[in-house]
């Protein structure tokens, strides 16, 4: 960390140091790569800027690779140059990481190993220069880009909202490979080193420079003239805490890994689903991190992770991701005011959310008591979230209690999130319609209830569109962005618009009961309570969602979501698909036991949390595998229907809702990707097979059958 001294020294260089270059009005007098582009100065400092061709953000490619390692080269081989300063061209981002697009291509391990080796000799290079390098880190620093600025003397941060610094690579289901397990553990200790490559959990600058990370954080004014700070006074660079020393000892080592598969284990991460966590831990504990043999098993450990069918699944789903996100790409539509009507948990937190957004947000409901518990936990949203006083109080000045409706007439959106009954919810947009202003979109966050219905007593139904928000808001990504009938596409775009600037992810779907999410979701959750009808326990059956990769089981789920809000939601698709509503979920929400809300549900809950009752495991294999199965068929075969009816586009949109919007398991790639890889004929024969035993809610969706004639004779004119 920078000591108070040279803290000083650095407000005082105004008077002591030359203005740094403009990058932008001296463009002429750079020398310039395909991707990067450089200036030596009066000092002879290489002011070195990154600036990846036809992208709107800096990525690593093989490309961008070769070239900066003849710059380096350059420099090495130049000895005039005193220090090199890498900074961005880009205006929100240093580096984002590695360009994914060149893992996919990627054949075998041995492939694999050439290019992540390629990288490692890269850094290493620049890790060996014997001049002060400086990294000028503003906007994100991900992934590769980390592991470059890890290779750099010294690094420097401007402490603004967009700087953050991370190495996400486990959410791809690798570790980082070119020198990031090495060198962060190095650099910042072993404890918060390994955190930060286990979880993939970024930090922001005033962190960074807290744990060392970075040797200074600094308002963007002054980025550049730290950096020349840096290089021209040559401080002593950072060095990990002394315990840390200690506990990267070989004999210590083991214990210390310990600890964090306990946490994994804690957190539901199973070695066998999800290896890159362990991979990482293991390799710090068996080759230490000095020394060649140790980068090289790094390189070996990725190398080895690029080609499991986790990390191929993870892949995907990050280009899916990246996909739902450019959605109604180049779209306007802004929002300045919200209008929530409904303080319940679902509208007091949207409204919460949205002022989180910088959005200026009206919150209406009956009566002020009724909008008080909603302020109150957006207050500790906001703690928690903007952490500086004065930005939680701006925030709360943003969230304005409105009883009286009048933020109607001046929101450029209105969400309507009150009681899920079509008679209350028509009464409502009666109500506001006249008041609405000409080009504002109503949106209702109903859950399961058709539009057409519901926009009948408009005089204009196509400004309705469902913005259908999944609980905790906060937490959950998705937003399903509901097409009825009438729905102006006009308004279908600009509603995704407003998902992509609440930073969520949005999902087009068509009105129908259920929608996508909740109509696939509830086939499961009713499974459980089969299941529970039959005999087997709570306990037996979550374990065995669980034990196939599901975040929790389907009965802490239902506890979860509320078994009021279960049984309502299925009494509405009951009537449309003939699901059998348990008569046990009855009988506990008539009696207010309406799970961890309640303190009771299936399971018994204190201050949010479940309460573990010791029951022998069910030891048949044959039996959890079947409860298995007819957990995950069900889902299957009614993702299989929504397709097949046109709920969603394609099956890749699908599984990309179904992972963000109820957790499926994301190693398994979503529900039509694994379906795949299971082989249609068998979930077919495996349907028929519980179809016979259980009744017709096993039937094959005949969407299944189109499917495998499809590929009957694909494969017959294969062999002609």
């Amino acid at each position: 960390m920078m000591a108070d001294t040279q803290s000083g020294q650095l407000d005082k260089s105004n008077q002591t140091i030359k203005t740094v270059h403009s990058f932008q009005e001296n463009e002429k007098n750079m020398t310039s790569y395909q991707n990067w582009r450089y200036e030596i100065d009066g000092d002879h400092i290489m002011w070195l800027v990154i600036d990846r061709k036809d992208s709107n953000v800096n990525s690593l490619n093989r490309e961008v690779m070769m070239e900066f390692n003849e710059i380096l080269d350059d420099i090495a081989s130049q000895p005039s140059i005193t220090g090199v300063v890498i900074s961005s061209a880009k205006s929100s981002s240093f580096i984002a990481g590695a360009d994914i697009e060149q893992f996919v291509s990627l054949k075998d391990e041995g492939e694999a190993f050439e290019l992540v080796r390629y990288a490692q000799t890269v850094f290493d290079k620049l890790a060996a220069l014997k001049i002060p390098t400086v990294a000028a880190i503003k906007g994100f620093c991900l992934g590769g880009g980390l592991e470059l600025v890890l290779a750099c003397r010294y690094r420097i941060a401007e402490n603004g909202p967009k700087t953050v610094i991370g190495a996400p690579e486990v959410k791809l289901g690798l570790h980082p490979g070119w020198g990031g397990t090495i060198r962060l553990p190095n650099l910042i200790g072993a404890r918060s080193g390994l955190r930060m490559n286990v979880t993939g959990t970024p930090v922001d600058a005033k962190l960074a420079q807290k744990i060392g990370l970075v040797d200074v954080s600094v308002p963007e004014r002054q980025l550049m003239r730290a950096a020349r700070y840096y290089v021209l006074n040559k401080p002593k660079p950072q060095q990990p805490p002394f315990l840390d020393k200690i506990l990267s000892l070989k004999a210590v080592r083991p214990w210390i890994a310990k600890l964090f598969y306990k946490a994994l284990s804690n957190k539901k991460v199973q070695r066998r689903y999800y290896p890159a966590p362990y991979a990482t831990i293991d390799n710090w504990v068996e080759f230490g991190t000095v020394g060649d043999r140790a980068m090289v098993q790094e390189a070996k450990s990725i190398s080895q992770l690029m080609m499991t069918e986790t990390s191929r699944n993870l892949v995907r789903l990050f280009f899916l991701q990246t996909r739902m996100k450019a959605q109604a790409k180049g779209v306007k539509f802004s929002v300045e005011h919200v209008h929530v009507a409904g303080a319940g948990t679902m509208g007091g937190d949207i409204a919460a959310w949205c002022v989180l957004q910088g959005m200026r947000v009206t919150l209406q409901d009956r009566t002020p008591e009724i909008i008080a518990p909603a302020i109150k936990r957006a207050h500790a949203l906001f703690k928690k979230k903007c952490k500086e006083p004065r930005l939680v109080q701006a925030a709360l000045d943003r969230l304005i209690p409105d009883v009286e409706g009048i933020g109607v007439s001046k929101a450029d959106i209105v969400i309507e999130a009150i009681s899920e009954d079509v008679a209350i919810k028509q009464a409502f947009y009666k109500a506001i319609e006249p008041k609405l202003k000409k080009n504002a979109i109503l949106a209702t966050n109903t859950s399961s209830l058709p539009l057409e219905t519901l926009s009948q007593v408009l005089k204009q139904p196509g400004r309705l569109v469902g913005l259908h928000f999944f609980n905790p808001v906060a937490m959950m990504q998705l937003v399903e962005v509901v097409k009825g009938e009438n729905t102006d596409e006009k308004i279908i775009a600009q509603a995704t618009v407003f998902v992509r600037a609440l930073d969520k992810l949005p999902l087009q779907v068509k009105s129908s009961p259920g929608f996508l999410i909740n109509r696939v979701l509830m086939p499961y959750l009713m499974e459980a309570m089969h299941l529970l009808d039959e005999g087997f326990t709570a306990e037996d059956i979550d374990k065995a969602a669980v034990d196939i990769g599901m975040p929790m089981g389907p009965v802490t789920l239902a506890d979860t979501v509320g078994l009021d809000v279960c049984l309502a939601v299925a009494d509405i698709l009951a009537g449309h698909y003939g699901e059998t509503v348990s008569e046990k979920l009855r009988a506990l929400a008539k009696k207010g036991n309406v799970g961890a809300k309640s303190g009771q549900g299936f399971y018994v809950w204190k201050k949010g949390k479940k309460v573990q009752h010791a029951s022998p495991e069910l030891s048949n294999p044959a039996m959890v595998k079947e409860i298995q199965d007819r957990l995950m068929l069900r889902m299957l075969n009614e993702s299989r229907a929504c397709l097949r009816e046109g709920v969603i586009d394609d099956a890749d949109l699908l599984d990309a809702g179904m992972i963000f919007g109820t957790g499926f398991a994301p190693f398994k790639g979503g529900p039509m990707h694994y379906a795949q890889r299971l082989g249609i004929s068998h979930v077919v024969e495996r349907l028929v097979e519980l179809q016979k035993k259980y009744g017709e809610r096993f039937a094959p969706d005949e969407g299944w059958l189109a499917q495998v004639k499809e590929e009957m004779r694909e494969s017959d004119e294969e062999l002609v």
